[in-house]
């Protein structure tokens, strides 16, 4: 081999021992061990609170009145401490009223709503019954 062969084989071998340091060190950046946790992700939002019962029993049979249009009586039944139930009229209520089905009570406010869930009237508990107005907008009352 004349000198100028092996200078040339010295600086090839130079330029790989390089190439193969920078190749080592780019794969060792790429391994690290290192492992960052994952960021925290945000905590839902509380639930809202449930809403509250009535500030009675409506378990039971109770009168419907509307102002000039007679009564009826229906039949209100519901789970414990439940904000909601079902209503079953005995016939003979006043205008809508006969499609009644369900109760719910939000916002401190008795609401009748028909089979199809529409409410038909809104009350409010005072003197020991439920007063309030229809959705048409006629007085209404539902007593003991």
């Amino acid at each position: 081999m004349m000198a100028t062969d092996i200078r040339r084989w010295r600086v090839g071998a130079v330029q790989a021992a390089a190439a193969l340091l920078v190749f080592a060190a780019l794969a060792g950046c790429a391994n690290s061990n290192r492992t960052e946790p994952p960021p925290e992700a945000a905590a839902p939002p509380p639930a809202p609170p449930p809403p509250a019962p009535p500030p009675v029993d409506l378990t039971g049979r109770w009168r419907l009145t509307a102002a000039g249009s007679g009564g009826c009586f229906m039949n209100f039944g519901h789970m414990p401490n439940a904000a909601q139930g079902t209503i079953a009229p005995e016939g003979g209520c006043p205008g809508n009223f006969f499609t009644s089905r369900k109760w719910s009570f939000e916002h401190s406010a008795l609401i009748i709503r028909d089979h199809k869930g529409e409410p038909l009237a809104e009350l409010s508990f005072a003197g020991g019954r439920f007063e309030g107005q229809q959705t048409g907008g006629g007085a209404i009352s539902l007593s003991r």
